[in-house]
């Protein structure tokens, strides 16, 4: 009797911890979601898409807000992307994550319109031509307007929006892959292999590269096979910014679970550190915690959603935080060095050191652009680094490259970061 008592217990206790796991797991997607949506109520700048895609694909809403944030992208967004269309300036990445937002919310996509030159045409159909301008860039420069992670997410776009991609384009996106071009600078881009791998499996599902069916075949082998090649010790794929996207080509390109799980596990162990406190960075690993994929919005229908996600008031807390010391290396293009000191409170981001230290006025400046990912560096000391240059500001921490931009970056012990105007 005793013996059945005690195999009657362990079999509770076997069966229990799954049942907790999967309990806490699900009260982490919720947090998550939650922050997500709280991300809507202090957002500086433009309204984010992604946001929005993640907040759309998850099984749990607050319709009213969603519904408020979809006004302003329709409105804010649709205003920017027009002034840069005007401009004359490659929209293909923003206005590809407009256009799944868009049809995250079920939105009639055909209503959504453009004027360049006096004319009034579709957004797909400005979608349809920003991808032939990056085609075109590529057959001559081996390179788009853009990059190839905005390039993935045109043909993406397009074909979860039911557009059939061009020949021309898709192939394009296939050579790179095979070709290994998805690279920034000196190392491989696991961000736009996993976008790549989600365009190039929505167009293989879409039945509509025939003509080419082996070399699709080939190139969506290729991005899983670079994708599991970069999974590290910690079983981040890439890093623990774009385990995300990862997991979610992974889970598109129908990989086994023994693939993809212990990167689950890895984000939720991040996320639980409060790692991931960018609304960007949430709005990539939401879905793949929940296991799905942004090519999820091909099929959407917005029936019977849950409409119970409800946000708590959060008392502020305040802390006096001691003060730490930081370096600053600047180096310029031509090789040309300079070093400064400030003190910043500690727990800051690295943007807070840097406004303290331009405020010492001690020949320090600096100049930020937005991005959905928050401000970036675009000038130091009166030097610029454009992406039209293909240069961009290479942040690094005593050597290690920052995995975080200077918002998010936070000074927590006194070091010294480098801030190097690098080409790509």
């Amino acid at each position: 009797m005793l013996f059945l008592v005690i195999i009657t217990g362990l079999l509770a206790f076997s069966t229990g911890k799954p049942c907790d796991n999967e309990t806490a797991n699900s009260e982490l997607e919720l947090s998550l979601n939650k922050n997500l949506l709280r991300s809507l109520e202090t957002q500086e700048g433009l309204p984010n898409p992604s946001v929005h895609l993640a907040l759309r694909l998850s099984d749990s809403h607050n319709l009213a807000k969603e519904s408020e944030h979809l006004n302003k992208l329709k409105n804010d967004l649709h205003n920017d992307i027009q002034s840069s269309l005007t401009n004359g300036q490659p929209v293909s990445g923003i206005m590809a994550l407009y256009t799944l937002a868009l049809k995250s919310s079920c939105y009639d996509l055909n209503t959504i319109t453009f004027t360049t030159n006096e004319k009034s045409e579709t957004l797909l159909t400005h979608l349809k031509k920003q991808m032939e301008q990056e085609k075109e860039h590529i057959a001559f420069s081996l390179r788009p307007l853009t990059n190839y992670y905005q390039y993935s997410l045109g043909v993406l776009a397009l074909c979860a929006s039911g557009i059939r991609v061009n020949n021309h384009v898709s192939n394009k996106l296939i050579k790179a892959a095979v070709h290994d071009y998805f690279k920034h600078g000196d190392t491989e881009s696991t961000d736009t292999y996993a976008m790549a791998g989600m365009a190039l499996q929505c167009v293989k599902d879409a039945g509509c590269h025939v003509q080419s069916a082996d070399e699709l075949n080939a190139a969506l082998t290729k991005i899983k096979l670079k994708l599991l090649a970069s999974r590290r010790d910690d079983c981040h794929i890439g890093n623990e910014f774009s385990t995300g996207l990862a997991v979610q080509a992974l889970l598109a390109m129908g990989g086994q679970v023994a693939e993809y799980a212990t990167s689950m596990e890895a984000i939720r162990t991040d996320a639980r550190n409060n790692v991931y406190h960018n609304p960007m960075a949430i709005s990539q690993i939401l879905p793949a915690l929940q296991q799905k994929s942004y090519l999820m919005v091909e099929n959407k229908e917005c029936l019977n959603e849950d409409d119970t996600l409800v946000l708590e008031p959060i008392d502020p807390v305040v802390v006096l935080p001691s003060e730490i010391k930081v370096k600053v290396e600047v180096v310029m293009s031509s090789g040309a060095a300079a070093v400064y000191t400030v003190k910043a409170p500690k727990g800051s981001s690295l943007l807070v050191a840097l406004k303290l230290l331009k405020g010492k006025n001690d020949g320090f400046t600096f100049e930020t652009q937005s991005s959905l990912w928050g401000p970036f560096l675009s000038a130091v000391n009166g030097e610029q680094a454009r992406q039209s240059d293909r240069r961009y500001w290479h942040l690094s921490s005593e050597g290690t490259a920052l995995s975080q931009g200077i918002q998010d970056f936070k000074l927590e012990v006194a070091q010294k970061i480098t801030i190097k105007n690098t080409s790509y």
